[in-house]
């Protein structure tokens, strides 16, 4: 039996049920023990009891809740924690706010445990990282205001949609074209 002052806690901020269970039951094969977390109010109930080293936080939660509540509940409760923030809505704008409030790393969806893992070991930045050659396409650029937008107005594709300047089944169809959750 692993001591107290040996134990990797880890809390997992995910709603998707099935997918949480599989990211549990990884990282505990992997000697952490898991807190398990599905809203910004369980990851606020956990920090009363525990204070955990390291974090996984979905990006988008049930009923359109930002993850990045959590990420920086997380990080005002420990400055030195490990965040990683997951996503299958990546975009540099989502990106540089997890940064700025507390999250070591940001990894589009799909990842697995591996990808976790090594995100916690990278936790520095990297001077020497390669810049790409390729210009971003036009089509990237359009997905990330997009998904700027949806940010900003909580997941609303009505008022997204307003913000935008096009119409509601227009922004419907184009995100059903994207992989999202």
């Amino acid at each position: 039996m692993k001591s107290v002052a040996t134990e990797r806690l880890l809390v997992i901020v995910e709603d998707d049920v099935p997918f949480a269970r599989t990211l549990n039951r990884s990282f505990e094969r992997r000697g952490y023990t898991v807190l398990p977390a599905t809203s910004h109010e369980d990851v606020s109930r956990i920090l009363l009891t525990r204070s955990p080293e390291y974090a996984v936080v979905d990006l988008k939660l049930g009923g359109g809740a930002s993850g990045l509540a959590c990420v920086q509940t997380l990080h005002a409760h420990d400055p030195q924690m490990l965040i990683v923030v997951l996503t299958g809505y990546a975009s540099i704008a989502t990106a540089v706010e997890a940064i700025k409030l507390g999250a070591c790393h940001y990894l589009a969806k799909p990842s697995n445990s591996d990808d976790i893992e090594a995100a916690f070991g990278r936790a520095e930045g990297d001077a020497e990282v390669r810049l790409t050659e390729r210009p971003t396409s036009i089509k990237t650029l359009e997905w990330e205001r997009i998904h700027e937008t949806l940010a900003e107005t909580g997941f609303n594709i009505s008022e997204a949609a307003r913000r935008l300047g096009m119409h509601r089944r227009t922004l419907a169809r184009k995100l059903g074209k994207q992989r999202v959750k």
